[in-house]
């Protein structure tokens, strides 16, 4: 796998989410999608390699980083609330998509309601 793929996944799954757009406020190597005003994940490089740092809910980070090498605490953010996506080769495509539009949610749920771009209790659901 090469390794700017873990970060094409999370853009193009990213640029799919209602209300998500890019900006630089770090400069044009770090580039961050936010919902509204509030960052839900970030690219940059670090040590030569392409990341994907992400939110998600401090019990499922633990889990994430034991499960995986390639998932370790969030480069520069909350180590509890972040986690960080690196290159390696065992994160499948869809496990991608499935933590960037996790961490959209977690991020659209503290928006007051009438600022969410979705509403994070039935994004993505198939109606009955």
């Amino acid at each position: 796998m090469r390794d700017d793929v873990l970060q094409r996944w999370a853009s193009e799954r990213a640029e799919e989410l209602p209300g998500a757009h890019v900006v630089y406020p770090f400069g044009p190597d770090f580039e961050v999608f936010r919902v509204r005003d509030l960052m839900f994940m970030a690219h940059t490089v670090r040590t030569g390699a392409p990341i994907v740092i992400l939110k998600s809910r401090p019990a499922d980070a633990e889990v994430l980083r034991e499960a995986f090498a390639e998932i370790t605490p969030g480069y520069h953010m909350n180590k509890k609330h972040w986690i960080t996506l690196n290159p390696g080769g065992s994160l499948e495509r869809q496990l991608v998509e499935d933590l960037v539009t996790e961490s959209y949610l977690l991020v659209v749920e503290k928006l007051p309601r009438a600022q969410r771009p979705v509403d994070p209790a039935t994004f993505g659901q198939r109606p009955a």
